[in-house]
């Protein structure tokens, strides 16, 4: 009887370590695509990314292996940092490379050094809201489908990107891309980002709405990871708030509306003896001096990653050899 009863004990231990490895297989790792999207036509940019990338490389110490530097003011380099009307010092990038005639699309990018860490700002002007664009990692809505950003970015003829909420790691919080609506699973208490057909911005409660109700109502595009930072300029979050069990300080990822058709995109380096990386409330503060007036904090961490004309601005810090994390999806313009 006790030989029986040991060796049931061993098959129920063996099923259980199976089922936990398979679990957090299914989760973390095994990748299910349950939608394939039609890609965009790639378009060609002004210029090559062998030609930007030596203007592009004063951005990030590992492209060059120096610190970064300051001076020139002109074919991408960095003009010299300034105090500016916001009270916050940065670094400008021309970035005349941007066929704004063409696309009407207008890119600056600036580097930020506050709270001890290197922050990136795109600011982007476009004439239409239809050029905020989302594009899922392999051209697929799924489970853990993912790519580097700058993988899905060439992909889609990106002129700028940055990681979106990683929908694809998490089974709840609403999916809405391109006005299709992919997952409709309420998380309790989600904070979302919706944007709407003419570009503006709203932050809402998942308990509040469900996914449908808002793809009537006009919702374009939803992000579910959060929390908000910003609504009608004002901080929203408070100095405790966090990101489940993340660390206070943290390399983020963040969007940004100022003004009809004005949007930032916000990226900062965090995790490494250069940069400390910033808290939510952080963030926040930051993104309000700049004047935005609607704020939203993406996925962070080892996937923050801005990328302009197919170079990798920020420092990742993904622990991989490649430096970026893969992720499910990206923004871009």
């Amino acid at each position: 009887m006790k030989s029986f009863q040991k060796t049931y004990s061993l098959i129920f231990a063996v099923c259980l370590i199976a089922f936990s490895a398979y679990a957090l297989l299914d989760t973390f790792a095994i990748s299910r695509v349950y939608a394939v999207v039609e890609q965009e036509q790639v378009t060609e940019t002004a210029e090559t990314v062998d030609e930007l990338q030596p203007q592009l490389q004063t951005l990030s110490g590992k492209h060059t292996g120096k610190k970064k530097r300051e001076g020139q003011n002109s074919g991408g380099e960095i003009s010299e940092k300034k105090e500016r009307s916001d009270g916050t010092s940065g670094a400008t990038i021309e970035t005349d490379a941007v066929p704004a005639a063409d696309s009407g699309v207008q890119i600056t990018i600036s580097e930020y050094r506050e709270f001890g860490s290197n922050i990136y700002v795109a600011d982007i002007v476009v004439s239409s809201a239809s050029d905020l664009k989302t594009a899922f990692s392999q051209n697929s809505y799924g489970r853990n489908v993912t790519a580097a950003t700058s993988e899905t970015a060439a992909a889609v003829g990106a002129t700028l990107a940055v990681n979106g909420d990683n929908y694809g790691s998490r089974e709840k919080g609403y999916v809405i891309r391109n006005g299709v609506l992919y997952r409709d699973t309420a998380a309790k208490d989600q904070e979302d980002l919706v944007i709407y057909a003419d570009g503006s911005f709203a932050i809402i409660n998942e308990s509040d709405v469900t996914a449908q109700e808002l793809l009537e109502q006009g919702a374009v595009q939803v992000f579910s990871f959060g929390p908000g930072l910003l609504e009608n300029g004002i901080v929203i979050v408070d100095r405790n708030d966090e990101v489940d069990r993340a660390m206070a300080s943290n390399p983020r990822t963040a969007i940004g509306i100022l003004g009809e058709n004005h949007y930032v995109l916000v990226v900062s380096d965090g995790r490494t003896s250069e940069s400390e990386g910033l808290t939510l409330y952080e963030l926040a503060e930051f993104m309000e001096r700049l004047g935005v007036q609607t704020a939203y904090n993406l996925d962070g961490g080892g996937s923050s990653t801005m990328v302009y004309q197919g170079v990798v601005i920020n420092e990742t810090t993904s622990g991989r050899s490649n430096g970026e994390r893969a992720v499910t999806d990206i923004i871009y313009f």
